[in-house]
């Protein structure tokens, strides 16, 4: 939208909004030169609640009530001594039906990750981009290898065969960072899909081809920082919008600084407003501005994109007063949106106390309003035991160990679970792509409580060390590429290895897609013995039976112990087999294996 005359509006943010709204209130910010020094009003009877001017004068934060307007187009006037010097249009749009009710992702989901960059090229034309420092080089391990939405939209059919319900994209807005911008954490515009990756509209028409298949998508966003490129970086609103110091001041990472009664002023300072590297610059969540926007700009993206949730970044590392008020907004906004904030907490307790309604959180009067937080304490195990001997700490009893805990939370159902990500070690370089490892670390994810994710590639036998850096971990899905020797995303093109992993991971993640009982039954587990164990999921009219042997030989295991879930079942469908095995004495289990049974 240009202006009639005289200025230039370099940008308005949200470039429109929707009528409507739970909060009638719209902060509208307008930037261009000197753009403070005009007097503004608006057409169409709206009502400006507030003008905001900084010390910066080509920025100007005007406030309208939306309560009652109807989704229309109207017209700002900017008035120099009493005369029309320019006016700008802006548009209220009419939002999706029923949005505010949208469903979003729970436990009867499976979120597949995927790094763009890294997964699928669609569309060679986007490769580089004149506008982005960074071009094209798939030749450097950190580069920019040209993976884009269009690559994901291609492969869509291969992710429901998976088994998947859910995506989840590393981000997708612009990161004009210099080098290392593939994996977009440090964004420079964040109301603009990266031109390497497409458009604004590519990404609404990818989420309308995953509503399509009755899958859900999920937005990758990040509160805590933008990247030095970010184009209000170059130019602040005000000085503090983002967290300085006299010198670089990087984070201590220091999290539990949060709860801590004991913690100094300044670690804890250092901890919140401390940056996290270099080239991302910490946002001061606290100034009202700076929080309105990033609320403003998360429930913009949420109905333009239509969204089914949201995977939150780092999000602990930003004032937790603060960040807490953001996700009360969106969930106030929107009551069934899921967020899952990235709490990297290895105890249980500190975990839970970010987790909505906290009996922890409680203690010292703090909600964070997050409905899910990503269990990194299962995450640790799953990438562990299977290399383990079981003793009293280690192998299956770590893992009996972290469910013991599940008290601790207020909704168990509700934790994102996951053997790894794009920020671990991969599953398949830990356990040197023994697929009997594999099998046992993804049916112990799928059949636990809480919301599996499967980390692309995975399925295929990815592997990678991240001690050789990110890239190793982010490597590119076989068969995204034209020209690549093999073929991942089909059959044909799979080796017979590949297929092994991949025809296992599409039965286990399917067959979890039609079981509530996997999704939202109880849980009962039996104390490890000989480094195996035994869990039964169940509720009122189904029971499934998981048995786990984390030995290099064959175990035996006598039933009898199990009565309290068996009762007078005598046999249990295995699931993977489609075997019947009788449950009335003594079940032998191959070394390092899984049996899932569904009880009859």
């Amino acid at each position: 939208m240009k202006p009639n005359s005289l200025l230039t509006i370099e940008r308005i943010e949200p470039p429109f909004w929707y009528a409507g709204m739970h909060n009638p209130e719209l902060q509208i910010m307008f930037y261009g030169k000197n753009v403070a020094k005009y007097q503004v009003s608006v057409s169409n009877s709206i009502v400006i609640t507030n003008v905001k001017r900084t010390e910066n004068p080509n920025y100007i934060f005007v406030s309208i009530d939306t309560k009652n307007c109807p989704a229309s187009d109207f017209v700002f006037t900017f008035k120099s001594n009493n005369s029309a010097a320019f006016t700008q249009n802006y548009s209220l749009k009419k939002h999706r039906e029923n949005s505010a009710q949208r469903k979003s992702f729970d436990a009867s989901d499976m979120m597949y990750l995927i790094m763009p960059d890294r997964f699928s090229n669609g569309r060679k034309d986007n490769d580089s981009n004149d506008l982005t420092h960074e071009k094209y080089n798939r030749d450097l391990p950190e580069g920019r290898h040209g993976g884009d939405i269009q690559g994901i939209i291609n492969h869509l059919d291969y992710i429901q065969e998976l088994g998947a319900t859910t995506i989840w994209n590393t981000p997708l807005c612009e990161d004009n960072d210099t080098a290392y911008s593939y994996h977009t954490y440090a964004q420079s515009d964040v109301y603009k899909i990266d031109p390497r990756y497409g458009t604004n509209e590519d990404y609404v028409r990818l989420s309308s081809e995953i509503h399509k298949r009755k899958m859900k998508l999920v937005m990758d966003y990040v509160t805590n920082h933008w990247g030095l490129q970010h184009w209000m970086i170059k130019d602040l609103p005000t000085k503090d919008w983002i967290n300085q110091f006299e010198n670089y001041t990087q984070t201590n990472h220091r999290r539990t600084l949060v709860h801590d009664i004991n913690a100094s002023k300044i670690d804890t300072k250092i901890c919140f407003d401390g940056w996290f590297v270099p080239t991302m610059p910490d946002l001061n969540q606290r100034n009202p501005l700076v929080l309105n926007y990033l609320t403003q700009n998360a429930i913009w993206w949420i109905e333009y994109a239509d969204l089914d949730g949201f995977r939150v970044d780092t999000y602990n590392y930003a004032d937790p007063e603060a960040i807490t008020k953001w996700t009360k907004a969106i969930t106030d906004e929107y009551p069934n949106f899921n967020i899952v904030g990235e709490i990297s907490m290895r105890d249980q307790a500190q975990l839970s106390y970010w987790q909505k309604d906290s009996p922890i959180g409680k203690i010292q009067n703090f909600n964070s309003h997050l409905p899910s937080v990503m269990d990194f304490i299962l995450s640790d195990a799953l990438l562990t035991i299977f290399n383990e001997d079981g003793n009293w700490e280690t192998g299956m009893t770590r893992i009996y160990n972290n469910f013991a805990n599940d008290f601790l939370y207020p909704n168990v159902n509700n934790l994102l679970i996951f053997a790894e990500n794009h920020d671990t070690h991969r599953l398949n370089h830990v356990y040197l792509n023994d697929i009997r490892k594999y099998k046992m670390a993804m049916t112990l994810l799928a059949t636990v409580r809480g919301i599996p994710q499967l980390y692309y590639g995975s399925e295929v036998g990815m592997a990678g060390n991240k001690d050789d850096g990110d890239a190793a971990i982010r490597q590119d899905f076989p068969g995204g590429w034209e020209g690549d020797p093999i073929n991942a995303f089909t059959k044909e093109g799979r080796t017979p290895g590949q297929n092994e992993y991949f025809d296992f991971t599409s039965k286990l993640f399917n067959w979890r897609k039609t079981k509530p009982v996997i999704h939202f039954g109880k849980m009962t587990h039996y104390i490890p013995e000989n480094n195996t164990y035994v869990y039964f999921r169940h509720n009122d009219t189904e029971s499934v039976m998981i048995l786990i042997n984390n030995n290099d030989e064959p175990k035996t295991i006598d039933t009898s112990r199990f009565q309290e879930n068996l009762g007078k079942i005598q046999t249990g469908k295995e699931v993977l087999t489609d075997k019947t095995i009788d449950v009335t004495k003594e079940i032998t289990l191959e070394p390092k294996s899984v049996l899932l049974l569904e009880l009859k």
